[in-house]
């Protein structure tokens, strides 16, 4: 039988002391038919039906050393190699599919670095997977937001908590109008303050607050946590009358998103809590790029992307990168809606939307809504009223002038309030 044509098309750019051509063939022999040594039943027709393949090596330039190896080179060459599986091998399994391309190879001796920087897959495989099941529109259709920027909050204390402090945090905020409040990534079942305790008391706030400001704010709980009760903890939400979940996706792995996809029946907020230890460092780990369209495939209605501006390490560009990906056409999926969170505040959205010039964008602030001087309300109008100065090309100084002459200073009081980045 021939080899499949449907090839699944990876780039890695990895580091070696020994020619990078050699490196990338005992790369590609570890991640699919080959091993250390010739052993029986390891024919040339195996290898030219089942192995991954070498099709393009482009060497950069040579350097010290990344990562630590047991070769303790003292200098290597570095370069992006392409490396091509035939679909046969994975099939359409997204476990299967990470173990072929980000498994062993990062554990090689040879290699003093290897990144997945990019991943291109074949139609076949991208039609296997249903995709989010709402998206950026699902969720602005349920929210009530038809073309605005959407603003969101976490729960601020993050933990710690007791259910009356906490019903009257969830209660202020939904009759501020936001539309969007999510649990801490931290915040899954304590004893202290209940999965079931929480959804009942929220639930309990955002029908009350509906009822006066017409608008019905999603909350994100979070329903991390041991696989066997996952989707007892969704239908506890559900029931409840919510509107969303969330999964801390590489904590609990893409199966688990895939299996949650399978029956939720709201959308899936999927946060990346532990992504950057296998993305931080440029010579180790996978492209974030990559793991947004196995996170997409998977089922992820809206997916983090950091923030521009934030209190994290990517830079603005490389944020920018990461929603942009998103956009992207995906085979028939849909656009999952991006997420921004870590340090946004009014002095963000100028910044963020002259780089991506998109308002399909849910904006997260913690500190820059409960933080505001005037209180949350005051928040996340402020909020809004930056982001439409932003959509307009204002600068918010300016809106925020006439904001004022006009009795609104929420705008001008967050401006002095939070730090510009």
């Amino acid at each position: 039988m021939s080899r499949d044509p449907r090839r699944i098309s990876c780039v890695y750019r990895i580091e070696s002391a020994v020619e990078l051509s050699r490196a990338a063939a005992t790369l590609a022999g570890e991640q699919s038919s080959g091993t250390f040594v010739a052993v029986p039943g390891e024919t040339p027709e195996l290898h030219e039906r089942f192995g991954a393949e070498v099709v393009e090596v482009r060497e950069s330039h040579r350097s010290a050393p990344s990562l630590p190896s047991r070769t303790a080179p003292n200098e290597v060459s570095v370069g992006d190699v392409t490396v091509e599986f035939p679909m046969e091998s994975v099939g359409t399994d997204l476990a299967t599919l990470l173990t072929a391309v980000a498994g062993n190879l990062f554990e090689l001796g040879e290699l003093t670095g290897c990144r997945l920087q990019s991943i291109r897959l074949p139609d076949d495989l991208v039609a296997a997977h249903p995709g989010p099941a709402h998206g950026i529109a699902g969720t602005r259709k349920l929210v009530g937001n038809d073309d605005e920027v959407l603003i969101g909050t976490i729960i601020k204390p993050n933990i710690g908590l007791g259910p009356d402090e906490y019903r009257r945090i969830v209660g202020e905020l939904a009759r501020a109008g936001i539309d969007l409040i999510k649990d801490d990534e931290l915040m899954t079942d304590p004893s202290y303050l209940p999965l079931s305790t929480r959804v009942r008391l929220a639930q309990e706030e955002i029908r009350s607050a509906a009822d006066v400001t017409g608008r019905h704010t999603m909350y994100a709980f979070n329903i991390t946590g041991d696989l066997a009760g996952l989707r007892r903890r969704h239908d506890e939400v559900v029931a409840a009358g919510g509107s969303c979940v969330m999964l801390s996706v590489p904590v609990m792995g893409l199966p688990a998103l895939a299996y949650l996809r399978s029956f939720a029946e709201v959308p899936v907020h999927a946060h990346r809590a532990g992504l950057a230890a296998s993305m931080r460092h440029p010579a180790l780990g996978m492209d974030y790029t990559v793991w947004q369209q196995l996170a997409r495939l998977a089922g992820a209605d809206q997916i983090h992307v950091s923030g521009l501006g934030s209190k994290f390490y990517e830079t603005d560009e490389q944020v920018a990168a990461n929603i942009r990906s998103l956009q992207r056409p995906l085979g028939r999926t849909l656009a999952p809606l991006p997420v921004l969170s870590s340090g946004q505040n009014v002095h963000t959205p100028g910044l963020t939307h002259a780089s991506v010039g998109s308002s399909d964008l849910l904006m997260l602030a913690g500190g820059g809504i409960a933080a505001h001087p005037d209180g949350p309300a005051a928040g996340v109008r402020s909020l809004r009223q930056s982001w439409q100065a932003a959509v307009a090309g204002e600068s918010a100084e300016a809106y925020a002038a006439r904001l004022s002459t006009e009795g609104d200073s929420a705008l001008s009081h967050a401006l002095t309030a939070f730090r510009r980045t």
